[in-house]
């Protein structure tokens, strides 16, 4: 890892030391058998304990880890032979947003997510996952493609938002965010949708209305990121913390308030961790979900998926 966050310096220090006493017994022939399970005994319940008890803003904070795998990462993990499509026929070609078709197993998906730049050359070209309306145009096109051909669709959402600047609201912002929300209730394909990072406000949304919506263990998804937050009722970043407890955004939480149906276990430490086997348990978790949808007819599936998000909320009469 290139980039460590405060409560992972204690881990790195204790992991460093381990590979020092590694080499070291390499080097010298030294038997240190014994102190190494020892401190690797040690490292693993820090790490549980670590990780068992993160608060919400540390969970923010291993979603935005520099590290972390983005969609394309998953995408070329988990596909064979992924086909990319560009463009929304009308305005540009938005490379905040990506998407294809894509095989997983036996299955042909589309495949459509926010892609985030790893440097600051990537960051500008993909405007650091902030799509502007030609890029929920495009998502839009390339999932009613994918209803033409009755393929399956798999949305992986991590943006801070879509992109919010004059020229965007100008060419209808609102307007093409709130044709996806519309135009994604009457999808007659399987739609799964995974929140794989930041899940911030109409910018997630605008990709995030399925059959099936599920969250990273280490993601968060929220009308508004813990900073902007704090902006508005303190008028300071510096609470940040406070506004992230008080919006209750985790994955645990919306599992909790039944907006989303399933939380995916990420490995201990985070998906930066071991991107191989959180692309793994991705790839198994979509195989699943889309088995169980494609038992449904499609009137079935229109359905439950309106019924699902008309039962969310609470109205005090």
């Amino acid at each position: 890892m290139d980039t460590l966050l405060d409560f992972e310096k204690p881990i790195a220090e204790l992991e460093n030391k381990l590979a020092d006493m590694k080499q070291l017994a390499t080097d010298n022939h030294v038997d240190v058998e014994e102190a190494i399970v020892e401190l690797e005994k040690k490292i693993k319940h820090l790490k549980e304990n670590t990780f068992k008890n993160l608060t919400r803003w540390q969970r923010v904070q291993l979603s935005r880890h520099p590290d972390r795998p983005y969609t394309l990462d998953y995408i070329y993990a988990i596909t064979d032979d992924f086909i990319e499509i560009h463009g929304d026929r009308a305005y540009a070609d938005d490379k905040a947003m990506v998407g294809g078709f894509g095989t997983i197993g036996d299955e042909t998906f589309m495949i459509i997510g926010q892609q985030k730049g790893r440097n600051t050359k990537q960051r500008q070209e993909r405007n650091f996952g902030m799509a502007n309306p030609e890029g929920y145009r495009k998502a839009l096109r390339l999932m009613k493609m994918a209803e033409k051909f009755g393929k399956p669709i798999v949305t992986l959402i991590d943006t801070p938002g879509a992109f919010p600047g004059l020229e965007a609201e100008e060419r209808g912002q609102a307007e093409a965010i709130a044709r996806n929300l519309k135009e994604m209730f009457m999808l007659k394909v399987p739609v799964i949708c995974i929140v794989i990072g930041e899940g911030a406000s109409g910018g997630a949304l605008g990709i995030a209305i399925g059959d099936t919506v599920m969250m990273l263990e280490n993601t968060w998804y929220s009308v508004i990121s813990p900073e902007s937050c704090s902006s508005i009722l303190w008028r300071s970043w510096e609470y940040k913390e406070q506004a992230a407890e008080a919006l209750r955004l985790t994955a645990t939480d919306m599992k909790g308030f039944g907006l989303v149906d399933r939380i995916i276990e990420e490995p201990l430490g985070g998906a930066h961790t071991d991107p191989v086997t959180i692309s793994n348990t991705l790839k198994a978790v979509i195989l699943e979900e889309t088995k169980k949808l494609q038992e449904l007819s499609n009137e079935e599936r229109i359905s439950k998926r309106i019924d699902k998000y008309g039962s969310m909320g609470v109205v005090n009469g």
